[in-house]
């Protein structure tokens, strides 16, 4: 893999995957557009990674403390502090942890086609601008309920499909239950934490398990660059949320369709 190419589709991965417009999309149709070879798995779990280090620390004080007070409430059989914000977030992991694992064939095959991505891109960018337009959303993350937390986790799933986002159908979710944009966005990222960590998972075994061999140039310059960016993409989307909204966002899904449709479905 050509450093340019490394380096490029990191800082694509990081810009891209904590903003409502789909990594891996992105990552899918770049190769297509400039004829690039496909980048392989063991850039895939760089770049996983280096997001995954990105988003731990930006909310590394919400980590610990959910981290801390679940454990508490496991031990002592009671909810303490935030123990119910981490059983929240193991409820709405599991859509899609169960849905990869069913339809993990399918999604690294038919569905990564131009066609599926256009048609996600689409409908789930006008959905994003619907649900940013509902009156009300004042709810915060103090008032979620499990149920909340599942219906977020079956959003999460449906972005195992490229072109969906994981993290704009799950703010979606959030926006439509009447939270806030803060409170939408914030869960929406400490909800990527687990399931990056179980992406990344599957690809180191991935890897573990073939005969891949990882171009660890490749690997490193995704990594830094997908961290820095992923993190500097996280402080200016919520430093500029309630500024700008998410109605860019969805112009840019709007756009980014009809490239797809006018470059590779005529």
């Amino acid at each position: 893999m050509e450093s340019s190419h490394a380096l490029f589709l990191g800082l694509l991965q990081g810009f891209t995957e904590f903003l409502p417009i789909s990594s891996s999309a992105h990552l899918i149709l770049t190769p297509v557009f400039f004829g690039w070879s496909d980048q392989g798995v063991g850039f895939d779990l760089s770049v996983h990674f280096g997001t995954l280090l990105a988003v731990v620390l930006y909310f590394r004080r919400d980590v610990f403390g959910i981290a801390r007070d679940g454990l508490v409430s496991l031990s002592r059989r009671q909810l303490v502090g935030q123990g119910a914000l981490a059983w929240y977030l193991v409820i709405g992991t599991i859509p899609a942890g169960l849905a990869g694992l069913a339809l993990l064939d399918l999604i690294d095959t038919v569905l990564r086609s131009p066609e599926v991505i256009f048609f996600t891109t689409l409908v789930f960018g006008i959905l994003l601008g619907v649900a940013d337009w509902r009156p009300n959303r004042q709810r915060t993350m103090d008032s979620l309920s499990w149920k909340d937390a599942l219906i977020v986790g079956l959003a999460q799933a449906l972005a195992l499909v490229p072109g969906t986002s994981r993290s704009g159908v799950t703010i979606t979710a959030g926006l439509f239950l009447g939270m806030s944009r803060e409170a939408a966005s914030r869960f929406s990222f400490l909800l990527s934490i687990p399931i990056i960590v179980l992406a990344a998972s599957v690809k180191l075994l991935e890897v573990a398990t073939s005969d891949v061999t990882v171009d660890w140039s490749g690997f490193l310059t995704g990594g830094i660059t997908s961290f820095i960016m992923a993190i500097t993409a996280i402080h200016f989307f919520l430093k500029w949320l309630n500024k700008v909204g998410m109605w860019p966002y969805v112009i840019y899904r709007l756009i980014l369709a009809a490239v797809i449709y006018a470059v590779l479905m005529n």
